[in-house]
């Protein structure tokens, strides 16, 4: 018996298909919302697990598979994550990472139009621990975004923002206190919550140079099939 479960076929060919990009170095995969990235309280099998068991199944290795989680995406948000599949590539994308080489590109989805089409913001979070939440205030750790309004639906707004610094919860606290909390997120003002238990915030672009061939890197992942209206 292998140390990894046996994927069923329609798991096996599902997570087949969201593999956005591949290689022996990096794996560049497209989230669902409700997925978790690395093993937490809970105790549900996180994606690194299971992609684990995928390539052993797949390649036929009969040992440990190394997937190393050198970024997160909260367990509601959807879309690119990636993955080391060696130490020497998660110890350089976490280098990467730190030193501002990974340009990652976010949509979200708003009820409320922004004040204006396109704005920087800068703000100060502090996070709660308590409530896994975090709060602009007159101190704390500076967190700046650019956002721009990319597209109007019946119903929603589409905003694209790139982030500058990696502050817990940036995006949803950012945009929540301009005034447009993003579809389905409670814990930040949003009204109603999603059908899936996710909230319409999704990954949508990363870029970097290979960590090993030293290539350029460009993935985007195709939105949720929930949003209804967008295009991508």
């Amino acid at each position: 018996m292998g140390i990894y479960r046996q994927l069923p076929g329609d798991e096996y060919r599902d997570l087949e298909k969201r593999i956005l990009y591949e290689d022996n170095h990096i794996i560049v995969f497209n989230k669902r919302a409700g997925e978790i990235v690395q093993g937490d309280k809970t105790g549900d099998e996180p994606l690194s697990e299971t992609l684990k068991a995928f390539i052993a199944q797949r390649d036929g290795k009969p040992g440990q598979v190394f997937m190393g989680v050198p970024h997160r995406l909260d367990r509601p948000v959807s879309g690119v994550c990636l993955f080391a599949k060696t130490s020497k590539a998660l110890e350089r994308l976490n280098d990467m990472l730190r030193n501002g080489d990974i340009h990652k590109t976010y949509w979200a989805l708003t009820a409320n139009k922004p004040p204006k089409d396109e704005d920087t913001l800068t703000d100060f979070l502090v996070r709660n621990e308590k409530q896994n939440k975090s709060y602009v205030s007159k101190t704390g750790k500076e967190a700046k975004l650019k956002y721009r309004l990319i597209q109007t639906t019946e119903r929603y707004f589409l905003l694209e923002v790139t982030l500058y610094t990696g502050r817990h919860h940036q995006i949803r606290c950012q945009l929540s206190n301009m005034g447009c909390p993003i579809k389905g997120d409670l814990k930040y003002g949003a009204k109603r919550s999603n059908p899936d238990g996710g909230i319409s915030l999704h990954a949508r672009n990363i870029q970097f140079i290979h960590p090993v061939k030293k290539t350029e890197v460009d993935v985007t992942a195709p939105v949720p099939d929930s949003w209804k209206g967008i295009q991508g």
